[in-house]
């Protein structure tokens, strides 16, 4: 039976097979043709420089569905998608590959497409479902999108070169759910057409320099979740109908320039989590109605205008992120804000706030920020701040508190930043608070605490300052002092200290400044100062210390005050002293005696000297007179006759010749010169230096001189141009005195002097022997000269130079100049940051933490792509430039070599060559993919280990050109990346 086969079954198989035939037929067919088209593209319109797409050949089993990027229709093998994200492919945009019918998205992001978008190319791909070109090299205006774009759902544009105003046509997609065109160059307004995409769900316009008010029909995008436009240029008010946007979970407009008062309507947005509206001109009260927003989470209205008090049920919703500072809100804190379970970061800072702080605040959340300086607080330090353990930072300084430190904080041991300056607490610091393992910034100054600080603080081995001055401490500085080996800044000046300074403080070689003043400390200064090689102030003034001033004094490279008076040292004062280049020294008020060492005899120095009986000099009064030598022998008497006959007869010869005349004609008057650093010299030496000979390099702001003084000294001397060409020059000289004028760092260059005359202006700077980075690293005797290990200890140095402007100086320095040009190196390599004329100082005590610079400046290759186009400026533009710098030591390239192709510079290369491999994470030193010949800069000989080092600067340096100014570290961060 089962041999035989049924007459139906006989019928049905034929038409079976006659079926699957038909099917397979158009497979086949559409098959062949994708693969046609994929291989064109990639022979004629693709630059594949790392061979991704190597495995693109007709004759692989499964072409084209197994095929690098490409994502075939399961049921039919029809090509759907092209992914070639991150594989550093080039061309223009590859149009063709939308000839292929059943194609539904496109991902081409983070490669090098170049070129523009142009309509008519575009056209073809209208029946994509998704389109993202992000982070390449396009340029142009944005394209015409005709109406057969009905499909597109995701179009994702960003980080491109884009430039112009957005097309009414983006408007016209009616299936558009994503659109995303950050970071471009993108002007003139945000078109009112976008708010017809009713099914939009992200709109990201952010980093562009728009000059635009927010659609006032943005409500009718209902279904909106996400709206990001930072640093997008905004102007007017917030429209009233965002109240709208019932769906939205993010809403970020910060860092514009909206003002007006936040509508009340803003309680409509019921989903959303997160509003970000920092850094605006934002008025008025914040609305009543945001407490009626169930899923807020975080809430940023930092540094805007905003005021009047902080409303008691604002405390009752989910939040854990609150940043109310640097407004003028005042008022208590309400209750209900230290009940909140989900509190974690608490910013008050730069307001009015009064009255006590919730005494419960802490024991309900897990607080991990907490900052309320700068307002009117009183009354006692809230107990519970660290209940739950996680607490970091804090910050009280600048209120009226009183009482002591909670004895719980004392077992806070995750607090790593303190600063509670400037109040009037009191009594012993909890010994715990000492020795926090993670701590690196405790600052006490200007309280009424009491006690010793006890042999914990030994632990506290990350603490880069301890600033604790104008207290009543006492006992002896503890040993366990010394372990701080990361130790920056100690200042326990005004308070009561006695005893011995601890011998061991000599192995502090980070420090840059000790201020140990006003106390009763006593003994001699211990042995082995010259250790302090980074030290720019040393303050020991009004102790009790005895014995001599240590020559080793002299011998440190960036001391520049020196205060020594009212002790009781004696001896001679030692003539290394005089090799320092000190802009204020004391040394009155103590034993000491003998004469005073030349470099020292003048009516600058005379008030530091004063108070010591013993000392002499031969023409400062009221200084006594040194006795004079008893006998003076005939042979000296004839050699001084002779030299004195000698001169006469010189002198003469040069009046016959009218030379006289020449050396002492009048020279143009300096109506005001400015010592900032001890000097050897006058203002005629100085003019009778800038000569032809002497010219050793001009730039756009004027012309440098190497002049030799009569002291022996060498200085770089800048003469500011006049005239038409100065028309910048008073903005640079300023600059550059108020920058440089009143900072002292070992990595930044040191300005001597100023000199202002009536068509002239004059900068004199210490001389660098060894030129800039630039000159060096691009010139023939780069790879000579500049080893591996002398470029990292640059790199190094010069992060720490910037780090000491952005960090700590008061208020803040951003360079805006940052560049290899601007990085002077001395006899020994070591790293100066120079060239200040475009430097801008952060004003703390303003409502903008960055300022807004009337036009863009900087050099070419170095400017930071958000300062190119918002004209705003803080530290993270400075970090920018200064990771393009790293790129140059590794690569020895300019920052626009030619060798890098049209429109791309070291950034965009560097990232095609080191991060070509998909193998995220592996080792650059082990990776074969990687083209470390053509990486790195040849004229080095390197080790191994060298590879490796070389491979975390590269990261450090990408870290600091990330596109975002939020991905990048700080400098103080980027000083700890290298050094670890």
């Amino acid at each position: 039976m089962g041999s035989h086969r049924s007459p139906l079954l006989g019928l049905i198989l034929p038409l079976f097979l006659l079926l699957t035939c038909s099917v397979s037929i158009p497979v086949v067919s559409s098959t062949k043709r994708d693969v046609a088209v994929l291989l064109q593209v990639k022979t004629d319109q693709l630059d594949d420089p790392n061979n991704e797409l190597n495995n693109w050949v007709e004759t692989s089993q499964n072409a084209p569905c197994d095929w690098t990027g490409i994502t075939c229709d399961p049921q039919n093998g029809a090509v759907i998608s092209i992914d070639l994200s991150n594989l550093a492919v080039a061309g223009p945009f590859p149009a063709n590959f939308c000839r292929i019918p059943t194609l539904q998205n496109l991902n081409l992001f983070n490669n090098y497409i170049n070129g523009s978008l142009f309509s008519k190319s575009l056209s073809l791909c209208s029946r994509l479902h998704s389109i993202d070109l992000s982070s390449n090299l396009f340029t142009g205006d944005l394209p015409e999108f005709s109406p057969d774009f009905i499909n597109l759902t995701t179009l994702v544009l960003s980080l491109n070169n884009f430039t112009g105003a957005i097309p009414a046509s983006f408007g016209r997609l009616p299936s558009l759910k994503v659109l995303r065109l950050v970071s471009n160059f993108l002007n003139g307004t945000i078109p009112e057409s976008l708010t017809n995409l009713t099914e939009l769900t992200h709109l990201e316009l952010a980093y562009n320099p728009f000059f635009s008010p927010l659609p006032e029909s943005i409500g009718n995008l209902t279904k909106l979740e996400n709206l990001f436009l930072p640093f997008s240029n905004l102007i007017g008010k917030i429209p009233e109908s965002i109240g709208n946007l019932v769906s939205l979970t993010n809403f970020d407009l910060s860092d514009n320039n909206l003002s007006g008062e936040i509508p009340n309507t803003i309680g409509g947005l019921k989903s959303v989590v997160q509003i970000e509206l920092y850094r605006n001109q934002l008025s008025g009260e914040l609305p009543a109605t945001l407490s009626d927003l169930p899923s807020l989470v975080r809430l940023d209205v930092s540094q805007n205008n905003l005021t009047g008090n902080l409303p008691e049920r604002l405390g009752g919703l989910p939040i854990e992120v609150l940043g109310l500072n640097d407004n003028n809100f005042h008022g208590e804190i309400p209750e209900s804000l230290a009940t909140n379970p989900n509190l974690s970061v608490l910013k008050l800072f730069n307001n009015r706030f009064s009255g006590n702080l919730p005494v419960d605040l802490g024991r309900y959340s897990d607080l991990t920020f907490v900052d309320f300086s700068g307002n009117e607080f009183v009354g006692p330090l809230p107990p519970y701040l660290c209940y739950r353990k996680k607490l970091a930072h804090l910050c009280t300084f600048s209120n009226k508190l009183t009482g002591p430190i909670p004895t719980s904080y004392g077992d806070c041991d995750s607090l790593n930043y303190v600063r509670m300056f400037g109040n009037n607490l009191s009594g012993p610091v909890p010994v715990g608070f000492w020795g926090f393992s993670g701590l690196t910034f405790l600052q006490l100054d200007d309280n009424n605490f009491d006690g010793s600080i006890p042999p914990s603080i030994a632990k506290a081995r990350v603490l880069t300052n301890l600033r604790i001055a104008g207290n009543n401490f006492s006992g002896e500085i503890p040993t366990g002092i010394c372990q701080l080996k990361e130790l920056v800044a100690l200042d326990a000046s005004r308070n009561k200290f006695s005893n011995k300074m601890p011998s061991c403080m000599t192995e502090l070689s980070e420090l840059h400044s000790l201020n140990l003043g006003d106390n009763m400390l006593a003994g001699e200064i211990p042995e082995g100062v010259g250790s302090w090689k980074n030290l720019t102030n040393l303050s020991l003034s009004h102790n009790n210390f005895t014995g001599e001033i240590p020559a080793d004094l002299g011998s440190l490279p960036s001391l520049a005050f020196l205060y020594l008076d009212g002790n009781s040292f004696s001896g001679e004062i030692p003539v290394e002293l005089t090799k320092l280049k000190l802009t204020k020294f004391n040394l009155s008020n103590n034993k000491l005696e003998g004469e005073v060492p030349s470099g020292f005899n003048s009516l600058f120095f005379l008030q530091s000297l004063m108070g010591n009986p013993g000392l002499c000099s031969p023409d400062l009064n009221p200084l006594p007179k040194c006795p004079k030598p008893k006998r003076v022998s005939m042979y000296v008497v004839g050699v001084l006759v002779a030299v004195a006959l000698l001169m006469i007869g010189i002198f003469i010869w040069l009046l016959k010749t009218k030379t006289v005349c020449i050396l002492f004609s009048k020279k143009p008057g300096i109506l005001k010169i400015t010592s900032f650093q001890r000097v050897g010299f006058n203002e005629e030496d100085l003019l009778d230096s800038l000569t032809e000979e002497n010219l050793i390099g001009s730039g756009g702001s004027g012309q440098v001189y190497k002049v030799k003084i009569k002291n022996g000294e060498t200085v770089a001397v800048k003469k500011l141009w006049g005239g038409n060409k100065g028309a910048d020059t008073e903005a640079v000289f300023r600059a550059e005195v108020e920058s440089l004028g009143r900072i002292r760092h070992a990595n930044v260059v040191k300005l001597l002097v100023s000199c202002v005359g009536e068509d002239f202006r004059i900068l004199v700077y210490e001389y660098m022997e060894n030129g800039s980075l630039g000159d060096l690293l691009h010139g023939d005797k780069g790879g000579v000269l500049l080893n591996w290990a002398r470029r990292f200890s640059i790199a190094v140095g010069a992060a720490r130079g910037l780090a000491y402007l952005h960090h700590d100086c008061i208020p803040p320095i951003v360079h805006r100049d940052v560049k290899s040009n601007n990085i002077l190196l001395d006899e020994d390599f070591g790293p100066r940051v120079a060239d200040f004329g475009l430097a801008k100082t952060l004003q703390c005590n303003v409502k903008e933490s960055d300022e807004e610079m009337s036009g863009v400046a900087g050099s070419c290759g170095y400017i930071a792509p958000e300062y190119a186009y918002t004209l705003r400026v803080n530290e993270k533009s400075d970090v920018y430039s200064f990771g393009v710098v790293l790129l140059e030591l590794v690569t020895g390239k300019r920052p626009n070599d030619d060798s890098f192709g049209e429109n791309k510079d070291i950034v965009k290369w560097v990232t095609e060559v080191a991060l070509a491999s998909a193998e995220v994470g592996s080792g650059m030193a082990t990776n074969p993919r990687i083209d470390w010949a053509k990486l790195i800069d040849q004229r080095m000989s390197l080790s191994t280990t060298d590879y490796e080092e070389i491979e975390n600067v590269l990261n450090v340096a990408l870290l600091c050109t990330s596109a975002s100014p939020m991905s990048r570290p700080s400098m103080r961060k980027v000083v700890e990346l290298l050094k670890n």
